[in-house]
């Protein structure tokens, strides 16, 4: 399961990790559910990764997570959940993550007194 961060901890649900054991172990079966909406192109059809087992193409061992495909920790409806392997997710996630980064940075300037450029 990747970590959460502290400052979104208060964004899920109290039983978050019930929510993400059942997830991983009941629905997906301790397998990547990732279909290709990760974007990586390395698999078709369903992501061949197991929990526990060794990641194809890197032979690194698969942690499975699972992420919010909209991005939204409070929205846990589970049409909106995805088991993904670490591999999956974080390419799943790495534009939200480039916008979060940008729009941290952003406020630290703006917070100096400065005022951010948008690019």
């Amino acid at each position: 399961m990747s970590p959460i961060r502290p400052e979104n901890r208060d964004r899920y649900p109290k039983d978050w990790k019930a929510i993400s054991l059942h997830i991983r172990t009941t629905r997906a079966a301790g397998r990547c559910e990732c279909l290709g909406e990760c974007g990586r192109g390395t698999h078709t059809g369903r992501c061949p990764n197991r929990n526990g087992g060794q990641a194809y193409g890197t032979g690194s061992k698969v942690v499975l997570t699972v992420a919010h495909l909209d991005h939204t920790p409070e929205n846990c409806d589970p049409a909106n959940l995805r088991a993904m392997c670490q591999g999956c997710h974080l390419h799943y996630d790495r534009d939200h993550h480039r916008e979060t980064a940008a729009a941290t940075r952003r406020a630290a300037i703006e917070a100096t007194g400065q005022l951010a450029l948008d690019t």
